[in-house]
């Protein structure tokens, strides 16, 4: 990505979904209601050969400072600064309003260029809007229609300036650079994938703008007020992680319109393309029966897990309040046991440090592989310790083990009888692997697979 794009103007003219079109997938949320979005997403735009970063912004409303919607105008305002260039948006079909033209002298006045487009301009009912909106003073408009596509060539040449400029930066940078820094540092494989889950206003949010030293998030006494899964790339300790805050998780039973299920859906698609996950909880209100559905959610997607309890300042009797946190997920979650806890305070940054560490720590061993041979060792010492139990009379044979793969730790076990193994035999199996191997606190999967007979189908001869 060469250069930054960031699409701006009122709510409810079309911005996500001309975010959407760039990118070339649906990651922003797109309803009717005005002020979906809220805190500012970034994605990977291209038009053609044309590559860029490409920023969706909440509306911008003339509204005090403090209120939600002043909170999400300075939002929006903070991505303006980051930009190379802003596309403020109009929506032709309503014409030019007081708000657009008051918008558009403010980003007359700022440092970053601005590019005026019209969208909704698909057949004649936005000619009189597009025509209205040369008065705003940014020059020619750009005529688009984001959801059906049309008008992206134009705005590929009103674009292309800012790519040239960007690519001759980069070029006189690479040759400044030239005899320094190694080639091919970057750890393979990409960032850690690492998301943020948890109920409504359990400071999700909070927590992310104090990892990564930036009110980078909107936040506020308001519940509910993150509605996209947004990521943010940071480091930690020279790596790269790519944080993805989500909307709160309430339970299906008080879940209310259209909006609050697609945001409810945006943040499980979150969590099924995380590597590992940190369920934020309320130290005040711990592990109640929304937490821990979401918690079996994450593990049912084979992510790895860590929970952080919030708010931990307040907390009087901590060593209770910890032993009782624990003996709770031991008894709720017995299919993940050693589920690493960390006690936090976002608002005043506790243990965040500590909480990064754990991540990495739970990843490493959310990776792990166990080699084949160890493997076998161990099956054969855990079957003459305590050989399987009968089965209509007769022993079930364990005859192979391997590791299939990682991410979580999955192992295929080949048996004469898979049908005919007690669940509680193959506990005992999973227990084992987690003491023996170091696997506590990530989800383990035991496949049984029968092992070939190789007479199986010949005709039996007579004698």
């Amino acid at each position: 990505m060469s250069f930054t794009v960031a699409i701006v103007g009122r709510p409810n003219v079309g911005k996500s979904t001309l975010f959407n079109r760039l990118v070339g997938k649906r990651l922003a949320l797109v309803d009717d209601t005005p002020g979906v979005t809220r805190d500012w997403r970034e994605g990977e735009g291209r038009i053609a050969d044309m590559s860029f970063r490409v920023l969706d912004t909440a509306g911008l409303e003339d509204a005090g400072e403090e209120t939600l919607a002043g909170r999400m105008s300075r939002q929006t305002l903070q991505a303006l600064a980051a930009a190379d260039v802003a596309l403020l948006l109009i929506d032709a079909r309503s014409g030019v309003t007081p708000v657009d033209e008051h918008f558009a002298a403010q980003l007359r006045k700022g440092a970053t260029p601005v590019v005026l487009v019209a969208n909704k301009c698909e057949g004649q009912a936005g000619e009189a809007g597009l025509m209205e909106s040369f008065a705003l003073g940014l020059g020619d408009p750009v005529a688009i229609s984001a959801e059906h596509g049309e008008g992206m060539g134009d705005l590929f040449e009103v674009l292309r300036p800012f790519a040239e400029e960007a690519d001759a930066r980069q070029a006189a940078a690479v040759r400044a650079a030239a005899g320094g820094a190694a080639e091919g540092e970057a750890e393979a494989g990409g960032p850690l994938q690492l998301a943020i889950v948890g109920r409504p206003n359990v400071g999700k949010s909070t927590l992310v703008n104090r990892i990564v030293g930036a009110e980078r998030l909107l936040t506020g006494p308001e519940a509910g007020i993150t509605r996209d899964a947004i990521a943010i790339d940071w480091e930690f300790a020279g790596r790269p992680i790519r944080l993805i805050d989500t909307a709160g998780l309430r339970r299906r039973a008080r879940i209310s319109g259209k909006l609050e299920k697609l945001s409810g859906s945006d943040a499980m698609r979150a969590v099924r393309y995380a590597q590992v996950v940190v369920l934020l909880l309320d130290a005040q209100a711990p592990l109640e029966k929304q937490d821990l559905t979401i918690a079996r959610q994450v593990v049912d997607e084979g992510r790895a897990l860590v929970v952080a309890a919030n708010k931990w300042d307040l907390i009087r009797d901590s060593k209770s309040a910890l032993r009782s946190l624990h003996e709770r997920l031991a008894d709720s979650l017995p299919q993940v046991r050693g589920v690493p806890v960390v006690t936090i305070s976002a608002l005043e940054g506790r243990n965040l440090e500590k909480l990064l560490r754990t991540v990495i720590r739970i990843y490493d061993v959310w990776n792990r592989r166990v080699p084949t041979a160890k493997l076998n060792e161990w099956l054969a010492f855990m079957t003459d310790a305590h050989p399987p139990p009968l089965a209509t009379g007769r022993r079930v044979k364990l005859r192979y083990m391997t590791q299939i793969k990682a991410r979580p730790p999955t192992f295929a076990i080949w048996t004469s009888r898979p049908d005919a193994l007690a669940e509680s035999y193959i506990r005992y199996l999973v227990n084992g692997l987690r003491d023996d191997f170091g696997l506590d606190g990530v989800p383990l999967r035991v496949l049984l697979r029968k092992g070939k007979n190789p007479y199986e189908g010949r005709a039996r001869k007579r004698k």
